[in-house]
């Protein structure tokens, strides 16, 4: 969906988002919405570029003569002389994770992973487990066990109903 701008001339005007540009990775370009392309290099050096910024990413550039006669340009740049937009490297694989994030699968995954995310910290806060005590592997293992074990006796002691003790101690 496209972000509304502070900068444009009208604030209820949206300016377009990345997203509105699509990549064509088979020629390294991107397309606007108007349908001209931006590119990484305009001309051929004899010495050749990387073209990759100090942050990693790539910056593809459209020409100034297109956006100066395009009708898009108040939505596309409205402060700037053309549209320049920045591509990660590893953009090909951030695409794959956010296609992956919005699957259902993803949602289930989420949840259950919150479940043993509140456990942990319950371990580090209540239980004072943020460092262990025991050396080696073994220590580590046994003082996990007896913490877990721990938080295990306090998660049964909630389920039984707390009316019956009395009978339960009488007895």
């Amino acid at each position: 969906m496209p972000r509304t701008s502070r900068s444009s001339t009208s604030p209820t005007e949206p300016t377009f988002s990345r997203a509105d540009f699509v990549f064509d990775a088979e020629r390294d370009r991107y397309t606007c919405p108007a349908g001209k392309e931006l590119v990484q290099f305009r001309r051929t050096d004899a010495i050749l570029r990387s073209g990759v910024t100090a942050e990693g990413t790539r910056l593809y550039r459209a020409s100034k003569l297109d956006c100066d006669v395009c009708e898009l340009k108040a939505r596309c740049c409205p402060n700037a002389v053309a549209r320049k937009i920045p591509r990660d490297l590893n953009e090909d694989s951030r695409d794959i994770a956010r296609a992956l994030a919005s699957t259902p699968e993803y949602e289930t995954a989420c949840r259950r992973r919150k479940k043993i995310e509140m456990l942990f910290a319950h371990l580090k806060r209540i239980l004072r487990l943020a460092r262990l005590r025991l050396r080696g592997p073994n220590g580590a293992k046994d003082e996990f066990l007896l913490a877990a074990t721990a938080q295990n006796l306090r998660r049964l002691a909630r389920l039984r109903p707390i009316n019956r003790l009395p009978e339960m101690l009488a007895v």
